[in-house]
């Protein structure tokens, strides 16, 4: 895994507050109708409002997340549990992040782009899983491409998708530390694994501007990282909240 550029500057902690083209910028078509009809909904409805007393702001984010249903996304067993601010298995060793992360995390990547602007925006997130972060992000950004190293959840998340139908999102499966780079300059870059620095090549993908999320481990410990590329040759860090993400690993599987 690659270090971060000499160029990086470090900001202090916040106290808290495989390779396809992307498509042209499009709006997202309506969902279907939920398979756990109203209770699924009224369940939704009470997360995202959830969310918005606790801190998440843009209303954007928020109506992504009540547009898109999570208890599609984990096994029916768990479904009853899909709308709780849990992070719940996947298979494969990984998980589907809380709720609040996704909101978070996607809140961050974008706190830089007006809503006018997002529909031509490009975001990249590494680390698929099982698509719903990739769905809520499709919601939010005109252009996006999602890369996953494990081929059964790359085919778990084309699964889960398919009836959204979301025509501006592509799948990609490789290694997440090389990115994408046919999709790139990117707007917006979310890293769902947590790597022991951010990869050179996700460094170089980002559009001059553009803002990159991810948690990295340091000593035992997890935080988010806020990187913003201030010019071709200088990168900003922001260190964040504590966090707890699956290891971010090379090659793939």
């Amino acid at each position: 895994m690659a270090s971060l550029p000499p160029a990086l500057s470090g900001g202090k902690p916040a106290q808290r507050s495989g390779s396809p083209t992307p498509a042209r910028a499009a709006s997202a078509p309506p969902l279907p109708p939920s398979g756990l009809g109203l209770a699924s909904d009224r369940a939704r409805a009470n997360m995202v409002d959830g969310l918005s007393r606790t801190g998440v702001r843009d209303p954007q984010v928020l109506d992504a997340l009540m547009q898109v249903p999570r208890h599609q996304f984990v096994e029916p067993a768990l479904a009853s549990r899909a709308y709780e601010d849990v992070a719940l298995p996947i298979g494969h060793g990984q998980t589907i992040s809380k709720p609040s992360t996704v909101a978070r995390m996607i809140e961050l990547a974008a706190a830089h782009l007006p809503r006018a602007r997002r529909p031509a925006a490009r975001a990249l997130e590494v680390g698929t899983g099982c698509g719903y972060q990739a769905a809520v992000m499709a919601r939010v950004f005109g252009q996006v491409v999602s890369i996953e190293r494990v081929r059964g959840l790359h085919e778990q998340a084309r699964a889960n998708l398919r009836s959204l139908r979301l025509s501006n999102l592509r799948l990609a499966f490789g290694d997440g530390h090389q990115g994408v780079a046919q999709g790139a300059p990117y707007d917006a870059i979310v890293v769902a694994a947590a790597g022991d620095a951010v990869p050179e090549p996700l460094l170089e993908q980002m559009r001059v501007g553009a803002r990159l999320v991810a948690p990295v481990a340091s000593g035992g410990r997890q935080a988010l990282h806020l990187v913003e590329r201030v010019s071709a040759g200088e990168w900003q860090l922001t260190v964040l909240d504590a966090v707890r993400f699956v290891p971010l690993r090379t090659g793939t599987t």
